[in-house]
């Protein structure tokens, strides 16, 4: 565990190193948790969006805000998703990935997640050393050399714990919004005319080729990895009802984080528009050319160096976040523990290397190809790591309760198949453009094969969880045989019956209680199992704080449980109560699942069809919710006279 006198942030050392308080005060609880999403959210933030955002503005005014918009939901779907895994199981999704696919599959999987996480690191120390030199004057490859001095910075900071990295990277999130907000009020934007960016719209043929950079820069794949290992430095409690909690204040945390990124990206989006495109310049994709124009045309002599202030925040932020993410995938990949120095210096290296090289061999005037080259790069790995996650949290057989229902698995395949259709056809027109400029037969050969063994790996990566679910159904089948002796009911007199041992009965107060517990007595007869009477409120006090809601029907329906309790343990049972908060069918099934019950009873309702309707069937959903038999007391008619 990392502390004051810890050795490093890597996952082994920080997991568990935040206390988060199980009760108190609620804002107490938000203060833990908070932190995680922002090491995610600068990632949205790097200089390969700047770039990106960049060359939108200049050449279509506003008109693509909307794709921004949309990215960042898909970013906080996605990593909402990470936090889900990282929690739930325990485990970041490199550790994940090594359990589902064989070690040929998880070495393919490492070594493109590597590639992506050197390339994204090559767009930040680029980026940083872009601002070192529109600062000081310095030349590029001095400024690659000396962001590597970041390395040491993380190790220094490191010895201190997790959350001094948080706040670090938190300050310089922090200089990176007020340095755009100034920019912001120097341009002078048209907001109605930034209000109908938001509408959909592709305004030229080169449009569409930009809104798939803007979602290629923006959904990060190693961000996948990195969340889903951060949430784990957190110490919740072990019960489904701490890691309910967890998971909601981390998914509150990533929207704030992720939307402050998303402003962020709109900032740079609507300055290059307001300075750029409103003055005819319609061709600014470099950092360096929207750097030198800013002064003329806006008329500040500080607004140029504000810019390139945030940038080096950016640049400085990503990288840190970067080679801690290239940690936890070597780790998760390859269970490959190193010295924590040795880690950062062989992930920066990968990165700093190949950037000082082409810039001495091809120039400065290349940076802002390596930029695009680099963003290109991520977009073929994003599927690599979406696809895996997304089967991972859908697993309600390593997941159990907190596995994602119908609905969100909807949305996450979705999201997913406009990811890869929109991230796959950049990369065919990059690679199509590289080899309609008259490169040679083999090279357009080794880019083919590359592209068919990428695309093989996909299929199986998709696939295999699918079809391995399958295969254990059939193996069960077989092992147990389909409707075997079906004609042989004289079995079952032979069949020495096991009594339920725990049992959860489903109360809701509505005057039927006391005739659902009496057929709880009469059906056990002499048996005595253990009896949870559960309870879940409805207010929206506790719809929304959940187990933190006190209020005062929260209080009543505890009462009102402990009463029937005290009758059930004067009949002989050993008897507990479970309240719970929200909606009514998830909560009964987390409750029955925390209980470990092995027979559940609740009563029926006795509603008409158009009550069903609206009301919905509890029993027939919770069935199908749970592993346990579930017992439905009928409501008796009333007695004739």
């Amino acid at each position: 565990m990392s502390g004051p006198s810890g050795q490093g942030l890597s996952p082994a050392e920080s997991h568990g190193s935040v206390t988060v308080p199980r009760y108190g005060n609620i804002f107490r609880r938000i203060f833990a948790m908070t932190g995680p999403a922002y090491l995610v959210a600068v990632g949205y933030m790097d200089p390969g969006n700047w770039a990106t955002d960049i060359a939108a503005g200049s050449a279509f005014d506003m008109s693509l805000l909307w794709v921004l918009v949309m990215s960042n939901g898909m970013a906080l779907l996605l990593q909402s998703l990470a936090v889900r895994l990282g929690i739930v199981r325990g485990l970041d999704l490199a550790q994940a990935c090594r359990r589902e696919y064989p070690p040929l599959v998880n070495g393919a999987l490492f070594v493109l997640c590597q590639i992506a996480i050197v390339a994204c690191d090559l767009a930040e120390v680029l980026g940083s050393a872009i601002a070192l030199q529109l600062l000081f004057g310095l030349p590029m490859a001095w400024g690659v050399a000396i962001t590597a001095l970041d390395t040491l910075l993380l190790l220094m900071l490191g010895r201190y714990g997790i959350r001094k990295v948080e706040a670090v990277i938190i300050g310089l999130v922090s200089i990176i919004a007020l340095s755009l907000l100034f920019e912001l009020t120097l341009v002078q934007p048209d907001w109605g005319n930034v209000a109908t960016g938001l509408l959909p719209s592709l305004p030229g043929p080169g449009a569409l080729y930009v809104a798939m950079g803007l979602l290629g820069a923006t959904v990060m794949p190693h961000n996948l990895y990195l969340h889903s290992s951060l949430v784990q430095t957190r110490r919740i409690g072990p019960t489904a009802a701490d890691k309910l909690a967890a998971i909601r204040f981390n998914v509150l945390d990533s929207a704030v984080a992720l939307n402050i990124a998303l402003l962020v990206n709109g900032a740079i989006l609507v300055v290059a528009a307001s300075t750029f495109y409103r003055t005819g310049h319609n061709e600014v994709a470099g950092i360096q050319e929207a750097f030198r124009l800013l002064e003329p045309l806006l008329g500040a002599a500080l607004a140029p160096v504000v810019f390139a202030v945030a940038l080096l925040a950016a640049g400085q932020s990503s990288t840190i976040t970067g080679t801690i993410a290239g940690q936890i995938v070597m780790e998760g990949f390859l269970e490959l523990r190193l010295p924590p120095w040795v880690q950062r210096l062989a992930t920066r290296s990968l990165a700093v290397i190949p950037a000082v090289v082409i810039l001495l061999v091809f120039g400065e005037n290349h940076t802002g190809d390596l930029l695009v080259l680099s963003q290109v790069v991520l977009s073929a790995q994003l599927p690599f790591a979406i696809i895996p996650l997304v089967h991972l949290v859908s697993d309600r057989r390593t997941m159990g309760e907190f596995a994602i229902g119908r609905t969100a698995r909807l949305a996450a395949w979705t999201t997913t198949l406009v990811i890869v259709v929109l991230n796959g056809w950049l990369l065919v027109e990059t690679v199509s453009d590289l080899a309609a400029g008259g490169e040679t037969m083999g090279y357009t050969a080794l880019i083919v094969l590359v592209a068919t063994l990428l695309t093989l790996l996909l299929v199986y990566v998709w696939c295999r969880p699918w079809v391995a679910r399958w295969w254990r159904r059939r193996q069960i089948e077989t092992r147990i045989g389909i409707h075997a002796g079906w004609d042989e009911p004289a079995r079952l007199a032979d069949w020495a019956g096991v009594p339920y041992q725990r049992v959860a009965v489903a109360l809701d107060f509505s005057g039927r209680d006391a005739e659902i517990l009496r057929e709880v007595v009469r059906f056990m007869g002499a048996n005595r199992p253990e009896i949870a009477l559960i309870h879940v409120v409805e207010s929206a006090s506790a719809s929304f704080l959940g187990p933190d809601s006190a209020d005062a029907e929260s209080q009543q329906d505890a009462a009102r449980l402990q009463a029937w309790a005290d009758e059930m343990g004067a009949l002989g049972f050993a008897t507990t109560t479970l309240l719970g908060s929200g909606r009514p069918v998830s909560e009964l099934a987390r409750l029955v699942h925390q209980y470990n019950a092995d027979l559940v009873i609740l009563g029926a309702h006795g509603h008409g069809f158009w009550k069903d309707l609206l009301l919905g069937t509890t029993a027939d959903r919770l069935r199908h919710r749970v592993d346990a038999h579930v017992l439905v007391v009928a409501k008796r008619p009333a007695a004739k006279p």
